[in-house]
């Protein structure tokens, strides 16, 4: 009998956790780490092997809790000091023997504005925040890796991420849905079933040193998607406020200074990848059949 596939999650967040879900329901074991003992006794609830890392808090035994992984995903975010997984599990992991795929989780942020051009992964990377920058910094870091110690790293840059409680459909049942308008702008986006699903058709096609963009077919302006989930739910949708009107947060500011259209033709091209959601119409109208 084979040995079990074991997937090691740094950081079980939205995203990774619907994919370590997808592979739970395949039979994988699963551990990751998480920050507090709430979300420890919640992951153990759910058959995942919990272990407790933060910036601040490293692995209390990384070669135990390492050593039965087969395959890696991280999603933890750069910080100020740099990549927190690598910076204290870095000669950890060069030391790891039989890991068949590592995943890192990045951002399309690193791109930077186009003005509402086309971007592939083979663009020039120009972040316009320091938070994206971070990101750039953690993606050489990873790709350094694969480099010096041959680990099957791969980068994935997502999009904006939606989904079930996470999506326009629940900020207009919660009463924080906006519609701010900056003319021209788009935003690439993605639903996180087709991220799960992008991850797994990756590794059972690795090809290590490989970039991604996950991202649907359709970048649309924020106000758009508003307004169609709205007519779904049969209300009416939120009034247009001018973006110099909007009183943005700086973090919400940060995502209206780029404009760009991410390109996803990679990972149909490489991985024959088909989106479950290849835009956000898709997208919400399975978030409100699942959701009622």
């Amino acid at each position: 009998m084979a040995p079990r596939r074991r997937l090691f999650c740094f950081g079980l967040g939205y995203s990774a956790m619907h994919f370590a879900e997808r592979l739970r329901a395949e039979g994988w074991a699963v551990a990751g780490t998480c920050r507090s003992a709430e979300n420890a006794a919640r992951l153990a609830s759910r058959g995942i092997d919990p272990f407790r890392f933060d910036r601040g808090r490293p692995l209390d035994d990384p070669r135990t809790a390492l050593a039965a992984a087969t395959h890696l995903l991280s999603s933890v975010p750069p910080d100020e000091a740099g990549d927190p997984v690598l910076d204290h599990h870095g000669a950890d992991l060069a030391r790891l023997e039989g890991l068949a795929w590592i995943a890192y989780l990045s951002t399309t942020g690193v791109y930077g504005d186009r003005g509402g051009g086309i971007v592939d992964e083979d663009s020039p990377l120009e972040p316009t925040s320091a938070r994206a920058g971070r990101r750039v910094e953690a993606e050489v870091r990873w790709l350094a890796f694969w480099r010096q110690h041959g680990l099957p790293v791969h980068i994935f840059r997502l999009a904006g991420i939606y989904g079930p409680g996470r999506s326009a459909i629940d900020q207009l049942r919660a009463g924080t849905a906006r519609r701010v308008v900056k003319p021209g702008h788009v935003f690439s986006r993605i639903h996180v079933e087709d991220i799960a699903g992008a991850l797994y058709a990756s590794l059972t096609r690795p090809r290590p040193g490989a970039v991604y963009n996950l991202c649907d077919d359709n970048p649309a302006p924020g106000e758009e998607v508003v307004a169609h989930a709205a007519a779904l739910l049969g209300m009416a949708p939120p009034p247009l406020v001018p973006i110099e009107a909007a009183r943005l947060s700086p973090m919400a500011a940060s995502f209206y200074r780029d404009n760009r259209r991410v390109s996803n033709a990679r990972i149909k091209r490489e991985l024959g990848f088909r989106l479950k959601y290849p835009d956000y119409r898709a997208g919400l109208a399975a978030i409100l059949r699942a959701c009622g």
